[in-house]
C-alpha cells in the first residue's frame, strides 16, 4: 500500500471511528459534522479549514483533540498527495529524458556502425594499394 493510501486510510479511519464529540455546543458539533462530511467526501482542503475553524472557536472543547488529530492527518495526507504528484511529474520528466538519451544512443550506435564500415572499406582500399606497389 502506498504511503498516500495509508495516510488516507488512517485519516478516514480516524474521522469515522471517533465520530462526533459529545458534550460540545451545537455549533461545535455542527462544525465537526461538517468537517467529517467534507473529509468523507474527499474535500480535504475544506475539511482542514473547518477543523481549524472548530479548533479556533473551541480550543479546549471535548472534540478538540479529535479535530486536531483529524486536521493533522488530513494535512499529512494533502502533503503526501502533493509530494506524490511532484514525484510523478519528476518521474515523467526523467522518463522523457531517458527516452531522448535512448534515441541518442541508437543514433550514436548507428553512426559507430557506419564509421566501422567506412574504416573497413578504407582498410580494403589501403590493402589494394599496398599490393599494387
Amino acid at each position: 500500500m502506498t504511503r498516500a493510501r495509508r495516510v488516507l486510510a488512517t485519516a478516514a479511519l480516524l474521522v469515522s471511528a471517533t465520530g462526533c464529540a459529545s458534550g460540545t455546543s451545537s455549533g461545535g458539533v455542527a462544525l465537526l459534522e461538517r468537517a467529517d462530511r467534507l473529509a468523507h467526501e474527499g474535500s480535504w482542503d475544506e475539511a482542514v479549514t473547518v477543523y481549524g475553524a472548530y479548533l479556533s472557536r473551541h480550543p479546549t472543547g471535548e472534540g478538540a483533540p479529535r479535530a486536531a488529530a483529524s486536521r493533522d492527518a488530513l494535512r499529512a495526507l494533502l502533503t503526501a498527495r502533493a509530494e506524490a504528484a511532484k514525484l510523478r511529474e519528476d518521474l515523467a520528466r526523467l522518463r522523457e529524458a531517458l527516452a531522448r538519451r535512448d534515441s541518442e544512443l541508437v543514433r550514436v550506435r548507428q553512426e559507430s556502425d557506419r564509421l566501422k564500415a567506412d574504416l573497413e572499406n578504407l582498410k580494403q582500399v589501403d590493402l589494394k594499394l599496398e599490393r599494387r606497389r
